[in-house]
């Protein structure tokens, strides 16, 4: 590791993204029982999945960069009381008992949980031109294969959160949303996707 990167605030970046990880498995779980679409549902099977793998990745970047997994920080603390207030909130809508609803505040659950995640891995990139030998190599291989699945988790589902609203207020949605159907993974192309879908309804 440089001594230009911050060890402590680097630990703690490791640590939140663990936990991100930890409490975005349950998001899933908690936002598939919400999931009436069909082609949203699919899709957030994948994610779960995918969220899975991601807790052991992060576990396998923190050995070896010499972090314990299991150390708390107040951060962490922090990221786990949101990861448990978005499920309780997916909960009040099933308990509501409007399952479109419930579908629509699932999708803000996961588009809140995956804007965290989205910004750890954008951070994790920044601190991995910093580092040097196993720990880089780890943290490289990581984040080579998860910030593409982190992007397409956060854009598609803001894009299946949006329409979905649309659609709710009677108005013509595009569904699955221009996201999904461009297989969007960058701002530049969920700008695009949104900007094309007048044309699409």
């Amino acid at each position: 590791m440089k001594k230009s990167l911050n060890a402590a605030k680097f630990e703690e970046l490791l640590l939140q993204a663990l936990e991100t990880e930890l409490g975005g498995v349950q998001v899933y779980e908690t936002a598939l029982r919400c999931a009436t679409q069909p082609e949203l549902r699919e899709e957030w099977e994948k994610y779960h999945e995918q969220t899975e793998q991601h807790v052991e990745k992060v576990r396998e970047v923190c050995a070896a960069c010499g972090v314990d997994p299991e150390r708390e920080t107040p951060g962490r603390a922090v990221v786990r009381h949101l990861g448990e207030s978005l499920v309780a909130a997916m909960e009040m809508a099933i308990e509501a008992g409007d399952p479109e609803a419930a579908q629509v505040v699932a999708c803000e659950c996961v588009v809140l949980a995956e804007t965290k995640d989205h910004a750890n891995w954008e951070l994790l990139g920044e601190a991995l031109k910093e580092l040097t030998g196993d720990a880089r190599e780890t943290l490289k291989e990581a984040h080579e294969e998860i910030e593409e699945q982190e992007d397409e988790h956060y854009y598609h589902t803001r894009g299946w959160c949006r329409e979905l609203w649309i659609k709710g207020l009677g108005l013509p949605a595009v569904v699955p949303p221009p996201e999904e159907q461009k297989d969007v993974k960058t701002a530049i192309g969920a700008a695009r996707a949104k900007a094309s879908r007048e044309a699409m309804t």
